[in-house]
C-alpha cells in the first residue's frame, strides 16, 4: 500500500505543487500546504474507493486541504515577517515568466471557487471533469469560468 500511494504521489507532483502555490500566503507557503495535501492523501488513501479516478480525488483533496488551510489562516495572527520560501517548490519563482507569476498573482484574487475553477481549466480539465472535482454542476462551471475570465480581464487592465 505504501509503495503504491508514493508512486501516486510521484505522478501527481506537480498537479499538488500548482494548487498548493495557487493558495499560498506571505505566512502559509507551499511546502507547508504540500505537506498538509501529502498527510491528508495518505490519510484518506486506505478509503478511496475508486469511485472516481485517482487525479480527481486528488484534485479534491489538495483544494479542501488548500482552502482548509487558507480559511485557518486567515484566522491566525499575522507576523510582521513573510514566511514563504517558493525555492522549496517545484514551481519557484525564477522558473516562472513575468506573464506567469502575474497571471498567478491574479488569478489569487479571485473567490475560492473561482480560483479552482480555473484552476482545474488550466490544467485541460473539461468542463464534466471540473464539474465532478468541485461539486459543481457543468453549466455552473461554464458560467463561473466566464466571469472569472472577465474579472481576469478587468483586473489585468488596472
Amino acid at each position: 500500500m505504501k509503495k503504491a500511494f508514493v508512486e501516486i504521489i510521484k505522478q501527481n507532483e506537480r498537479v499538488i505543487y500548482k494548487i498548493c502555490y495557487i493558495y499560498t500566503t506571505p505566512e502559509l507557503s507551499v511546502a507547508d500546504l504540500y505537506q498538509d495535501v501529502v498527510c491528508n492523501l495518505w490519510a484518506g488513501f486506505p478509503k478511496f474507493r475508486q469511485e472516481c479516478s485517482v487525479s480527481t480525488w486528488i484534485y479534491r483533496v489538495a483544494m479542501n486541504t488548500c482552502i482548509t488551510e487558507t480559511r485557518k489562516d486567515i484566522r491566525r495572527p499575522k507576523s510582521s515577517v513573510p514566511v514563504a520560501n517558493l525555492a522549496e517548490s517545484l514551481l519557484s519563482q525564477e522558473s516562472l515568466s513575468d506573464d506567469i507569476r502575474e497571471m498567478y498573482r491574479l488569478i489569487n484574487r479571485l473567490r475560492t471557487v473561482e480560483k479552482m475553477v480555473v484552476l482545474l481549466y488550466l490544467e485541460d480539465k473539461s468542463y464534466k471533469e471540473i464539474a465532478e472535482i468541485t461539486g459543481l454542476t457543468v453549466c455552473n462551471v461554464a458560467t463561473k469560468l466566464k466571469r472569472s475570465r472577465e474579472k481576469l480581464k478587468e483586473m489585468s487592465n488596472l
